[in-house]
């Protein structure tokens, strides 16, 4: 049991947030500054943080609970997702995001379906914006014949799970996006179109009334204090009795779960304000979201005024990146392929620029658990979301407060019975397998 941790990095993102650039500046909130209290500190304020701090006070009202922020809320990891808050299974290492067992996916299911609920009851409790929190569903886009295959070994894995689903066919995704580029997709109702800026923008809000958050004051070492917890940043310093890790893949940057967290990077763009004349040739409906039907092919999503503006964004290629940041050549390669991916589906919108190109951090497990619990004493974390940001990081959220709170139900059980992620290969040789996985798996979904 060590009595001090430091991180060794702090967090770097390259690119500015576009979901939060598009909503325009919201009102800074406070520094931590100077010697302070409280009960609980979580470390992060994304979807997992804030879930955490949510699920604190609706335990115990009287609980101080003081969240530390490393940036702007809605500028890191939960202002870089694309948006799309999924119920059903979406296993990234799977060849078409079903999981290892029919049994396993039920449960996962009703589990997203726990968080999309949580996270509803937030945004009316809250009065956030219904545009930032839409249950629209969402479509997986097939531009090849072996993408199409997948597209219906999925659907028949739904049919096991009694879960509804629409194939469109070229047609109809043509009416859909305005593309005519896709062979197929498969429609799935679920899924909710986050804003996810302006939802945990408006998450951030409305817990302020009886949560403590601080922006720009980025955890950089805590230490042991009694049977609890000093938590420091550049300005400041709070005792507290409990610690919240919500920091995702930083967790390893304060010597947790070493060389068992995979460190991927996808990139994305979004177009400029789309004009009258660029909405006629587009045509097609005003809000969508394309995830792929191979999980490492390109997403898509169009939103409309009531989420930012009418613009299209565009998210495609991975780089493992161990060291938590991606480089200038990396950005650059990104933009091009990006580039391609947009033009080939929209053509008529050749004209059209990118406004914002940006980077975005996940944090993966070989075997596709997360890091949550109690991982030292008083230290909980709700780390390691797979890439599903936002469902999974509202439920490791919710669990660590109810671990912290000493409370079960079926999130904490579902966690408690994941295990630990499994050890990498030794460096290089996990840096140069993932490259080449990488590499190999983007060829394969290059069509898409």
């Amino acid at each position: 049991m060590k009595s001090s941790y430091t991180a060794k990095r702090l967090p770097k993102h390259a690119g500015r947030a576009a979901w939060n650039a598009i909503l325009g500046e919201s009102p800074a909130l406070p520094q931590l500054d100077g010697n302070s209290t409280a009960d609980v500190v979580i470390a992060g304020a994304g979807f997992a943080g804030l879930s955490a701090a949510r699920r604190l006070v609706q335990l115990d009202p009287r609980r101080r609970v003081l969240v530390l922020e490393a940036g702007r809320i809605g500028e890191a990891a939960a202002g870089r997702n694309s948006g799309f808050m999924i119920d059903l299974p979406h296993n990234l290492t799977s060849e078409d995001y079903a999981g290892d067992s029919a049994a396993q996916d039920r449960s996962q299911t009703a589990l997203n379906r726990q968080a999309i609920a949580f996270a509803r009851a937030a945004v009316e409790d809250y009065g956030i914006d219904a545009n930032y929190f839409d249950p629209a569903g969402k479509t997986n886009g097939a531009a090849c014949e072996a993408s199409h295959d997948q597209n219906l070994s999925y659907a028949a894995h739904l049919a096991t799970l009694g879960e509804p689903c629409e194939m469109l066919d070229a047609q109809g995704m043509a009416e859909l996006t305005g593309s005519r580029y896709y062979r197929s997709g498969l429609f799935t109702p679920g899924t909710v179109m986050l804003q996810p800026a302006g939802y945990v923008r408006g998450l951030a809000a409305g817990l302020t009334r009886s949560v403590q958050i601080c922006e720009e004051s980025p955890v950089t070492a805590f230490h042991r204090e009694g049977d609890g917890w000093r938590v420091s940043t550049p300005g400041g310093a709070v005792s507290a009795g409990k610690l919240i890790l919500a920091n995702n893949g930083h967790l390893e940057s304060f010597g947790f779960a070493r060389n068992r967290l995979m460190h991927v990077f996808l990139f994305a763009s979004m177009t400029e304000e789309l004009g009258p004349d660029a909405l006629r040739r587009l045509g097609g409906t005003p809000r969508w979201g394309i995830t792929p039907a191979d999980p490492m092919g390109t997403t898509m999503r169009r939103i409309d005024n009531g989420q930012g503006g009418n613009r299209i964004v565009t998210r495609t290629c991975a780089e493992f990146r161990p060291g938590m940041e991606t480089t200038e050549g990396q950005m650059r390669r990104a933009t091009r392929i990006m580039r391609q991916k947009f033009d080939a589906r929209f053509p008529q919108l050749s004209d059209v620029k990118m406004e914002h190109v940006w980077s975005g951090h996940l944090c993966l497990s070989r075997n596709n658990v997360s890091v949550t619990g109690e991982i030292e004493r008083n230290v909980f974390a709700a780390c390691c979301q797979n890439g599903l940001g936002t469902a999974r990081g509202t439920l490791t959220g919710i669990c660590a407060a109810e671990t912290a709170s000493g409370v079960t139900s079926e999130i904490t059980d579902f966690f408690a019975a994941e295990g630990a992620p499994s050890r990498l290969p030794p460096p290089p040789l996990s840096t140069i397998g993932a490259k080449v996985a990488l590499r190999w798996k983007e060829w394969q979904a290059r069509r898409e």
